[in-house]
């Protein structure tokens, strides 16, 4: 082939076949001056290469210093060992993510006013348990219960009215899958059981409408607490079994925070039916433990996305990465609360009595949950100091240098012989 005759260096280094060498190669042919650029023998990774030798000549005694220091931190454990923890999970959370020019909404920025409010928030609700107290419904306190059945379908109202002409005021009248099945609930009444019979006979009888009473329960006030009793104790449960779940799925520091939004929630739920007066019953309390369910998975989809942000994202600060992170998920939590609402006034305005007030229950709390994920649960953990390093695991490298001094004293004497 041409190229093999006319370039020397390969007859230097390869002899032609009959064993003749490099000295024998005409003196007058050409030396190729540029690498070659494709096929076999490419020169491009030597040619390189050369640059940084000859930058490192020229520079004398500081390229030396510069050489030194490169091979230091090439070889340095410690830093390997963090960048391989560092692209280990971004490439768990699927590598490495570039915001560019995202826009970020600084939520934080109006983190501490934010404070204030739900301080002032949590205080006013403790002082209106304290001084106004919960209007406890019958399964609090106590009353009576009756399962009601109609021949015809008939109206909650008129059957309240019908109890409040004869002198049971404050009944409760709910549905019981059909409109002709009623439960009725009054207070703690004086008469026993068969007189209650005959009177709740008497007063809940409709023209032209008969009405069959199948079963009165009177509830004891004693059962009444044991019901409130174990009404708390399931909400502080459910905290406790909150704060174990995050601490294990991801950080105690955001655990805490999870947990104080999930109290703030309830306290500011149950404080605005204190400060009102409205009746809290099973059905309400049944809506705040429904609340701590909604609240925390909202919150657990902002602290998946900023443990992905802390893993993925370079070069910003975690104030940063949490602006990020509440901005990529407000779009998902404005189409959940709003469809989550849209349920919730349908059951307040078409639900009739029987789940007014857990509806109510549910609209306050939705509010106040909503708030609480994006301003309570992830500034509480920025102030305790929540940063990059929680969400990597760091190892250990496998092989590090050690320097080992031999303190022998017969070495010495021998030196000195």
């Amino acid at each position: 082939m041409t190229i093999d005759k006319n370039n020397p260096l390969e007859q230097q280094n390869n002899p032609d076949r009959d064993g003749s060498s490099s000295s024998n190669v005409d003196a007058s042919t050409c030396r190729r001056k540029k690498p070659r650029r494709n096929g076999k023998g490419s020169n491009t990774q030597t040619n390189n290469t050369e640059p940084m030798v000859s930058k490192a000549r020229r520079s004398g005694k500081g390229g030396e210093k510069d050489s030194q220091a490169l091979a230091t931190q090439a070889t340095d454990p410690s830093l390997l060992s963090s960048d391989a923890a560092d692209d280990a999970a971004a490439a768990a959370e699927g590598g490495i993510k570039a915001v560019g020019d995202q826009r970020i909404i600084p939520f934080m920025k109006i983190e501490k006013p934010m404070a204030l409010l739900s301080l002032f928030l949590v205080i006013g609700s403790l002082i209106a348990i304290a001084v106004n107290g919960l209007n406890l419904g019958l399964d609090f306190t106590g009353g009576v219960s009756a399962d009601v059945r109609y021949e015809q379908p008939v109206e909650q109202v008129e059957v309240v009215q019908s109890l409040a002409n004869n002198g049971f005021d404050d009944a409760v009248v709910q549905y019981l899958g059909t409109r002709e099945e009623l439960l009725i609930r009054l207070p703690p009444q004086s008469d026993s059981v068969d007189g209650l019979n005959a009177s709740l006979n008497k007063a809940l009888s409709l023209p032209n409408n008969d009405v069959e009473i199948s079963n009165v329960n009177i509830i004891g006030s004693q059962v009444g607490n044991e019901v409130y009793l174990n009404s708390v104790m399931s909400l502080v449960l459910a905290l406790v079994c909150m704060l174990g779940y995050v601490a294990l799925r991801f950080q105690f520091k955001l655990a805490l925070g999870a947990v104080l939004s999930l109290f703030h929630d309830a306290i500011v739920t149950i404080g605005v039916f204190a400060l009102f007066g409205f009746p809290f019953d099973l059905t309400v309390l049944a809506a705040v433990l429904a609340l701590v369910g909604y609240s925390i998975n909202d919150t657990i989809v902002v602290y998946d996305r900023i443990r992905e942000n802390f893993r993925r994202v370079r070069g910003i600060t975690p104030r940063q990465t949490i602006d990020l992170s509440l901005t990529e998920t407000l779009r998902r939590t404005i189409m959940t609360i709003s469809t989550v609402l849209l349920v919730v006034l349908a059951m307040l305005f078409l639900g009739g009595d029987g789940l007014f007030w857990f509806s109510v229950a549910l609209f306050i709390g939705l509010l106040a949950g909503t708030y609480s994920s994006t301003y309570i649960a992830s500034s509480i953990p920025l102030r305790m100091g929540l940063s990059r390093d929680d969400f990597i695991v760091k190892v250990k490298p496998e092989f590090e240098e050690e320097i080992v001094t031999f303190n022998d004293p017969k070495m010495f004497e021998q030196e000195k012989m």
